[in-house]
């Protein structure tokens, strides 16, 4: 049975908070990715670590494939999504790096 057939019952805690992102780190090494999701302070050149979420490299590729089918559907409902180009000075919002 593929995993994108079977529906699990999903347990939310009342005490959870989401949170937001707007930079991400991502490392790698052999066994995981570990994902390290940022509040980045606009004007202040600084970052607060908001959660960090590791998994194993066969969820990754299909975090790759579930998101991907994701921001199509998003697209198809509410008009392609554009990436603004980054000035020279500044970074992407996604730093990946490996580790290990």
């Amino acid at each position: 049975m593929s995993m994108a057939n079977r529906e699990i019952s999903v347990n939310i805690p009342g005490d959870l908070d989401p949170v937001y992102s707007n930079r991400i780190q991502i490392a790698y090494k052999e066994d995981e990715f570990t994902f390290l999701f940022l509040h980045e302070i606009p004007g202040a050149n600084q970052a607060r670590a908001k959660a960090i979420v590791s998994i194993s490299p066969r969820h990754a590729k299909n975090l790759v494939e579930v998101l991907a089918k994701s921001v199509a559907d998003y697209e198809q409902k509410f008009g392609k999504l554009t990436t603004p180009e980054a000035a020279p000075h500044q970074e992407s919002n996604v730093t990946i790096r490996g580790y290990s």
